[in-house]
């Protein structure tokens, strides 16, 4: 990424995942930005963790950041870690990383997605809608991989024991009636991208788990937009499971860090490490091939999902976020207390 320019904002202290753009003209004119993205940050509930990136109309070149005010109802403080942002018509959903911390074990408050109009940012404080699913998601995703014949990589023991065994424990401790929808040998599941196909459906990109051969896998779902019925509620069906074949650089593990939505129908990706290196991943411990990758900006098209490299993002293992405005990609990574923004 050496070509590339930075800028350094910052929101509540915090760090950055994912960039979204803003389709909203009137949200930007009452900015006066002339371009924007959203991003979540990564610590804290939902709702205190939505900001804009915006490039001022009459500056071009210089950018700000304004920390979203949003009304979340009766859901406020439930949830933490959102990781991924996608746009369906004229809603931008936020999604929780579904994980849990770097050692264990899985937290149900991760399991969330959310959802906001997009154009009532213009206006004030923001409704936003929260669903937690109570690893019904989990369930599903596991059952997919499964049902798919997904050739996953094994769970190790740390992870294994850490992850399933250590939160079916303590959610039986507590009387919590989502323990039955974990399972021995289930994975741990990362959710850390996310785009809407042509055809409505959602593509999640997994961070975690892998394919034996390292490859990232994409876990499809239909019926988002009924999980926000409170009245008929049904929760998303698996519709598809993909592998990203041919972008994953031999003998390491990737997952995905970010998937962005091309005008062609096709999606640019971001992967990388499965996580990162020296700060007490379980993941890493047992996969140790696992951690420090470095980044690549990938291309590929459902439902062959065979990928070709656009850029290698060198020397670059943290990149959270991909984005493109005319034509021109932006990425933001993820850095202590700040977010960086960097373009050509």
């Amino acid at each position: 990424m050496d070509h590339l320019t930075s800028v350094e904002l910052a929101v509540a202290g915090n760090e950055a995942s994912d960039l979204l753009p803003v389709h909203s003209k009137a949200l930007l004119a009452a900015h006066g930005a002339r371009h924007g993205f959203w991003t979540v940050l990564d610590e804290g509930p939902v709702e205190e963790c939505l900001a804009l990136l915006l490039e001022k109309d009459d500056h071009p070149g210089h950018w700000f950041a304004h920390h979203l005010s949003v009304l979340p109802g009766r859901e406020a403080g439930r949830t933490e870690d959102g990781e991924a942002l996608a746009y369906k018509d004229g809603w931008v959903y936020a999604i929780g990383s579904h994980f849990g911390s770097k050692a264990g074990p899985l937290r149900p408050r991760r399991a969330f997605f959310s959802r906001f109009r997009e154009a009532d940012a213009a206006r004030g404080p923001v409704p936003i809608q929260i669903v937690r699913n109570q690893f019904r998601l989990h369930r599903a995703f596991n059952d997919a991989l499964r049902a798919h014949g997904i050739d996953t990589l094994p769970p190790g023991e740390r992870s294994q024991a850490r992850f399933i065994v250590e939160t079916t424990q303590r959610g039986t401790a507590r009387g919590k009636r989502w323990t039955r929808r974990l399972a021995p040998g289930d994975h741990p599941v990362n959710v850390e991208a996310a785009a809407f196909t042509p055809a409505g459906t959602l593509l999640l990109g997994l961070r975690f788990p892998v394919t034996t051969a390292g490859e990232p896998i994409l876990l499809e779902i239909d019926g988002v937009e009924a999980m926000f019925d409170d009245d008929a509620r049904t929760w998303p069906e698996v519709a598809g499971v993909h592998v990203l074949t041919g972008v994953t650089p031999p003998g390491t593990l990737t997952g995905f860090r970010a998937i962005t939505a091309r005008p062609d129908g096709s999606f640019d990706a971001v992967i990388g490490s499965i996580d990162a290196l020296n700060k007490g991943s379980i993941l890493i411990d047992d996969h140790p091939h696992g951690g420090g990758v470095e980044c690549r900006h990938v291309r590929f098209s459902l439902p062959h999902c065979h990928g070709e490299v656009v850029a290698e993002l060198a020397p670059f293992r943290n990149v959270e976020g991909l984005a493109e405005i005319d034509g021109h990609p932006y990425y933001v990574t993820d850095e202590d207390h700040r977010i960086a923004l960097w373009f050509a």
